[in-house]
């Protein structure tokens, strides 16, 4: 029996498929600092739990299909704190931002069908768009550069008459780059001039730092009719296991035909919604807690990547995230050693090789995504760990 070319051309996960390589670590005995994956240690708000735990209707129904009202307008309420307003009918809640994001590549783009997008850039990007046949086209940008765009020039060289969408994580996931005003208002000017939509994932938009000023697309006059919000509470709140997501636009019937496609799965979870709900009225002071600790570790990681000698990387500005070029052949060759072949004092390191976030062939071999979720001592002790491990690597390249 054969299978669909959808699914057997569908990218694996390049951040999960090391994942018994490292099980394969610990039951050798080994400790290992997981810096591969985006899964914060920050303390989710009790609100959460308590919401739930406080739950008690007789019969745990289905919800609406567009998500419960309460959460929709604790949404609507979190997005005036920014300036954004919207009505009821233009909030969708999601099973996360990953359904998110396919429901609305399913809507803005057919068959054959190209979205562009900068790249590196979140792997499953890639992966809910092949599912569908459609094309991920890449604008490459470079860690010489901090992985800022390039001029409109080379963007619009990539524009064809089957480019229906640009699609960008801003902050950058795995790049941690935050996009300047001038670049968000570029591409705004190349949505109305071409008649693309932006399909803006902003989920860590309060994960920016240095005092940097954030520019949100639901922020720039003229192209609302066509800006789609990608959000969640999994890394704003620390709630990734709650699988809550929304998409947010002005263009009502783009989400009433999105809706089509919630209707067609039913409803989002009843009780993580009701535990959102409460998430969406965390206090400020909580994000500025949080956005303080995270600006300490990226500090620690930036300062330990560029003591070792041969590595490349520019100071990220948001999320959680950075990308290092590596002193190495193959960066999944050079993951898969730590975690076989080498530790220190028992311990060893996890990372995310970066090629799988490229959709060019051959880009982000040697390069490696960093995730800065654990605390500030693991940090330390990750980066003196993978110091050493660079001066021991046999396939060292310079």
């Amino acid at each position: 029996m054969s299978l669909s070319k959808r699914i057997t051309d569908m990218q694996e996960s390049p951040i999960r498929k090391l994942v018994p390589y490292a099980q394969a670590a610990k039951a050798s005995g080994k400790h290992v600092y997981h810096l591969n994956i985006g899964q914060p240690d920050i303390e989710t708000p009790a609100s959460f739990m308590e919401s739930i735990r406080n739950y008690d209707e007789k019969v745990l129904a289905y919800s609406l299909s567009q998500g419960m009202p309460e959460l929709i307008s604790s949404i609507i309420d979190y997005y005036k704190k920014y300036n954004m307003f919207y009505d009821q009918d233009e909030v969708l809640i999601t099973n996360g931002g990953s359904e998110a994001l396919l429901f609305t590549i399913i809507a803005v783009a057919d068959a054959g069908d190209e979205i562009l997008v900068p790249e590196p850039f979140y792997t499953n990007y890639n992966g809910f768009s092949s599912a569908v046949d459609v094309k991920v086209s890449p604008i490459t940008c470079k860690a010489e550069e901090g992985f800022h765009l390039p001029n409109k020039k080379i963007l619009e060289e990539s524009i064809n008459p089957r480019t229906k969408a640009i699609l960008l994580s801003n902050p950058g996931n795995p790049t941690g780059v935050v996009y300047t005003k001038e670049e968000i208002e570029m591409l705004a000017e190349l949505a109305k001039e071409y008649n693309l939509f932006i399909i803006a994932d902003e989920v860590y938009r309060e994960f920016v730092y240095d005092g940097l000023n954030y520019t949100s697309f639901g922020n720039i006059d003229g192209i609302q009719d066509r800006v789609v919000i990608i959000d969640s509470v999994s890394k704003r709140y620390s709630a990734c296991g709650a699988r809550i997501g929304s998409i947010t636009s002005k263009n009502k019937e783009l989400m009433k035909q999105i809706l089509k496609l919630c209707q067609g799965r039913l409803c989002v979870p009843t009780l993580e919604q009701i535990g959102s709900v409460e998430l969406y009225k965390t206090s400020e002071n909580y994000f500025n807690l949080v956005n303080e600790e995270y600006q300490k570790r990226r500090d620690i990681v930036y300062k330990g990547l560029n003591d070792i000698s041969g590595v490349l990387c520019k100071k990220p500005t948001g999320a959680f995230y950075v990308v290092a070029k590596l002193p190495v052949d193959d960066a999944e060759k050079f993951v898969i050693w730590m975690l076989k072949d080498f530790d220190v004092d028992g311990g060893t390191v996890m990372l995310a090789p970066a090629e799988g976030f490229y959709a060019t062939p051959g880009l982000g071999k040697d390069e490696a995504r960093i995730a800065y979720i654990l605390n500030e001592n693991d940090l330390k002790s990750s980066m003196n760990i993978l110091k050493l491990a660079l001066e021991s690597y046999p396939n060292r390249t310079r």
